[in-house]
């Protein structure tokens, strides 16, 4: 197996617990936090796919899905057009809600293919270029296809727990 099949795979991973996590949720509980500090489903599962959206634009020389094709204008969010989240205080993770989980598979899925389109096309040297020289060492293309795999999973597990959690809470 080479080192693109592995993303890609991983990447399948990602794409199905994003699914079981929002797929049959209603709106309440996608929107609802266990506690004032903690994130929402919706939020973690916006966030993530922000993140991977323009972690792998930026790696890949692309355009951000949220930009070119509307999502940012579909989620309607009084944020930053370019906002992913990152350093959110519980207010601005207040401020991101849907009315529906279709918004957030839709925009997962046009960003997960958007993902796999520039992963398909990888070599194993690709995986060598430096992406971003503000780190020491400098980040590598395999280095943050990592990250952003890892990053996913993390808050794909976090949103199957608060899932669990206001369920429970809900029978």
């Amino acid at each position: 197996m080479h080192a693109k099949d592995i993303l890609i795979e991983g990447h399948a991973r990602i794409r199905e617990e994003v699914r079981a996590v929002v797929d049959g949720l209603p709106s309440e509980l996608l929107n609802a936090r266990p506690a004032t500090d903690a994130n929402s489903v919706a939020w973690l599962v916006w966030h993530l796919t922000r993140v991977q959206d323009d972690h792998v634009a930026d790696a890949f020389g692309l355009d951000q899905v949220w930009l070119a094709r509307d999502w940012q204008k579909r989620f309607g969010l009084r944020l930053d057009r370019h906002d992913t989240g990152y350093g959110h205080t519980p207010a601005k993770v207040a401020e991101v809600r849907v009315d529906d989980g279709e918004l957030l598979t839709g925009y997962y899925d046009a960003v997960h293919e958007q993902t796999l389109t520039a992963l398909r096309g990888l070599t194993a040297k690709d995986l060598e270029r430096v992406v971003d020289e503000s780190w020491d060492p400098p980040v590598t293309l395999g280095v943050r296809l990592v990250s952003v795999l890892s990053d996913d999973l993390q808050h794909a597990g976090q949103a199957a727990y608060v899932r669990g959690l206001l369920q429970s809470a809900d029978s």
